[in-house]
């Protein structure tokens, strides 16, 4: 018997395709677009597939998961994420662990950068 392994995250969204092309951005590779329901990103700086399937319900409370995305630099990838449609949230937070920025992604759906 195989150990399982992490094969994606998925996220549910209204829009996929949208979501697919901010993510592929975000990490510098193409989307793959297989339908209006359904798109992924993957590649070297994803390390799993982030998969985005399209639901008929809109997203309402904070999310029960989110990504953290590792950064070199944190101000020059908040710049960056902003002009690619995501949005800040409150100040960037010191912790034990360093600093990170809370974000929302196009659909409203967190994530943190990290350095």
């Amino acid at each position: 018997m195989t150990t399982p392994r992490l094969f994606e995250i998925v996220v549910d969204c209204a829009d996929p395709t949208r979501l697919a092309r901010f993510w592929a951005a975000v990490f510098g590779v193409e989307p793959v677009l297989r339908s209006a329901d359904w798109a992924y990103v993957e590649g070297e700086g994803t390390r799993t597939r982030i998969a985005f399937q399209r639901v008929p319900e809109p997203k309402v409370v904070k999310n029960r998961v989110h990504l953290d995305v590792e950064v070199d630099d944190l101000e020059a990838e908040r710049a960056r994420l902003v002009t690619l449609g995501a949005t800040v949230v409150g100040e960037v937070v010191e912790d034990e662990e360093g600093p990170f920025q809370v974000m929302l992604d196009p659909e409203g759906n967190e994530l943190c950068l990290v350095r």
